[in-house]
């Protein structure tokens, strides 16, 4: 099995179960889940939740319950602007600065309410949440297939923002987890997939009804893989051209 026919399997079948909550359809995107909440509050009640006083968060659907519950702890939330299209490519949430938490957390109202700021503004984080289509029970993640997500984490690990200690967290539905090096069996829940060194695994797995610490996950890259990035995707993203040796 590959990443892409496991994504499909998990689209459909959040889809066909009733599982899967607006945005419609959960193809293509990281899907909302029914849960999702119970799955934020859950996170909350984890040591390296409540350790942390800095989080940069994904911006979609399922994880917003995460973002409100951040800012209401008096977390400061740092969220990327999309495709990293800007040399100030993150939007920074500030709890004391707002007041309308519920408006800021959302896609469009982060823009609105948010701060944009360059990379170097960010500062030194404490956690990282990303959205996750399928999850092995060894830490290994599967996106939506863009790489934005694992190229943000590089981007702030060569910045000396993140670093191996850095918790990197994902909230999901049970349906998205499976137990790494089956034969792909959905029945069996397990899957035989290989990841690659600039994959970002996670640290902490909480589903609504439970939470994964994985001890054999793949290592963290270790900053940007230059040579994997065309010089047109350079180009699209005005901070990496600028980083670029």
């Amino acid at each position: 099995m590959d990443k892409e026919t496991l994504r499909e399997r998990v689209w459909d079948e959040l889809e066909e179960s009733g599982v899967a909550r607006f945005p419609f359809p959960p193809h293509g995107r990281i899907p909302n889940f029914a849960g999702a909440k119970d799955a934020a509050d859950r996170l909350t009640d984890q040591p390296e939740w409540e350790k942390a006083e800095t989080i940069k968060a994904n911006p979609d659907a399922p994880q917003l319950p995460v973002r409100r519950a951040a800012l209401r702890a008096g977390k400061t939330v740092y969220m990327a602007v999309p495709r990293l299209a800007d040399e100030q490519c993150f939007l920074v949430l500030d709890p004391d600065e707002l007041e309308d938490y519920d408006a800021a957390t959302t896609v469009s109202g982060s823009s609105e309410y948010g701060t944009q700021v360059g990379p170097e503004a960010v500062g030194k984080l404490d956690l990282i949440v990303s959205g996750s289509v399928a999850v092995t029970d060894d830490g290994g993640r599967v996106g939506k297939g863009e790489g934005y997500s694992d190229l943000e984490y590089a981007m702030l690990y060569e910045l000396g923002l993140v670093d191996e200690e850095t918790p990197v967290a994902t909230t999901v539905h049970e349906r998205q987890v499976f137990e790494r090096g089956g034969d792909g069996d959905r029945s069996q829940d397990s899957v035989d997939l290989t990841f690659d060194a600039h994959d970002v695994s996670m640290d902490l797995i909480v589903t609504p009804e439970r939470v994964l610490r994985p001890d054999a996950g793949t290592t963290e890259p270790a900053g940007i893989d230059w040579d994997r990035l065309e010089d047109e995707r350079l180009e699209e993203m005005p901070v990496l051209k600028r980083l670029s040796p």
